[in-house]
């Protein structure tokens, strides 16, 4: 594997003194989107607060709500996601666009056009009956799955980022989020020399191929480490 030159010694060993601290967060927060996946369990966004609850829904529908809360972060903050997908929750499946942008007035500040993305996006799953965990798993190459998500027509508001987050928040591992967070923390630990945007598939798997070596480097697993960077400008350890 190829290696990166870390010049920033005294950086390096404050971020692996900052991993350390978050690190059982960072963990639990992993293991909580192998949950997601994998019991009847949603999220909700309470008092500022993520907290993934039991519900009685199939499990298309849930990871529904997490696909519909990745195009609604899109250009937004996660915690705005979160109020937003809260708002619209009962109507996700059933309801119009019109019917989630009233829902989202005052909440949320794209609350015409996503919503008609939502509904565009649902229709299409619809399309092979809504069976989206079934979709998901009948791809062998992870970056196949990754690019259904990001140019596939029938599936609108998600580019290279926003697929790669939905697919890390529903438990699958080794894909890299590559939000303005994570990218000004690689110019800064000097990974990447400048940020350009936008960013074409080629460029985000290069630099998703240089965060994957830095990683290695610094020994800090690639998905642990998309969180620690995120948190460090955020502050907290989200989705």
């Amino acid at each position: 594997m190829q290696t990166i030159k870390l010049s920033d010694s005294s950086g390096i060993r404050g971020l692996k003194k900052e991993y350390r601290l978050k690190r059982v967060k960072i963990i639990n927060r992993l293991k909580e989107f192998d949950r997601f996946y994998s019991e009847s369990c949603s999220w909700f966004f309470e008092d500022r607060k993520m907290e993934l609850r039991e519900v009685d829904k199939s499990d298309d529908e849930r990871i529904f709500e997490e696909l519909c809360f990745c195009i609604l972060t899109a250009n937004a903050s996660a915690e705005m996601g979160m109020k937003a997908i809260d708002a619209i929750r009962p109507v996700l499946i059933n309801g119009s666009a019109e019917e989630m942008t009233e829902k989202l007035k005052g909440i949320y500040r794209f609350n015409v056009l996503r919503p008609a993305y939502i509904v565009h996006t649902r229709d299409y799953l619809n399309t092979f009956g809504f069976r989206l965990k079934k979709k998901i798993e009948s791809f062998e190459d992870m970056e196949k799955l990754r690019d259904f998500f990001a140019f596939n027509k029938g599936i609108k508001g998600l580019g290279y980022k926003e697929a790669s987050h939905f697919l890390r928040n529903i438990g699958l591992k080794g894909y890299a989020i590559l939000d303005k967070h994570i990218l000004n923390s690689l110019v800064e630990f000097k990974v990447i020399d400048e940020i350009k945007m936008p960013m074409t598939r080629k460029v985000y798997r290069e630099i998703e191929q240089k965060l994957r070596i830095f990683s290695n480097e610094i020994e800090i697993p690639m998905d642990e480490l998309d969180l620690l960077l995120w948190s460090r400008r955020n502050g907290k350890i989200m989705k």
